[in-house]
């Protein structure tokens, strides 16, 4: 869409958000924040924050009981896989996204953790499979303007409870022209 064309300067990495542009055709993406977990020389991946499936973790997995947090779909791929996010510096083996967010980490400390209530609920984000791009897919997408790179995402953008609305506040945090692309109509024809 021509009348869409601007320049975003950030480059992809691992702690930033990508936004997709209000017009995105991939359904699986259509008004998504995107947390990157990983940007190199073999592609990239990471987690859609903003949509949440019907299941909670003790759904999913049978040992967990009493930890009702919801399941969010991270993407269209491996959607078998079971992932997640956190803000706990002292689960072994997390992966260190920056500003207290941490991604993946020893599963069985966890699960010890969550049957020994040792844990914040609010502190984790689950996901059913994920994002992922080949090689130079991303800088494909960012050239064709279908996603807007954000600077380093916060826990509190990370951990937001209201996804309805979290496309739109990341758009209307970075202001300027983002801010009115945060009010485009999900269908320009009904404007």
């Amino acid at each position: 869409m021509d009348f869409f064309k601007f320049k975003n300067d950030l480059t992809p990495q691992k702690g930033r958000l990508l936004i997709s542009e209000p017009f995105l055709p991939d359904p699986n993406f259509e008004r998504t924040v995107v947390l990157l977990c990983e940007h190199n020389e073999d592609g990239s991946f990471g987690f859609v924050l903003n949509k949440v499936s019907a299941v909670n973790l003790d759904d999913i997995i049978e040992d967990v009981k009493n930890f009702s947090e919801p399941v969010h779909i991270g993407g269209p791929v491996q959607q078998d896989t079971l992932h997640f996010i956190h803000k706990a510096p002292y689960l072994e083996g997390g992966q260190d996204l920056g500003n207290g967010l941490y991604w993946g980490g020893n599963f069985e400390q966890l699960m010890i953790l969550i049957d020994s209530k040792q844990i914040n609920p609010e502190d984790f984000k689950f996901f059913v499979g994920y994002s992922g791009w080949s090689e130079g897919q991303l800088e494909e997408e960012l050239e064709a303007n279908s996603w807007i790179v954000t600077p380093h995402a916060s826990a509190e953008i990370v951990f937001e409870q209201d996804l309805d609305q979290l496309w739109k506040r990341v758009l209307k945090g970075l202001g300027g022209r983002y801010d009115v692309y945060s009010n485009y109509p999900t269908d320009p024809r009904l404007n």
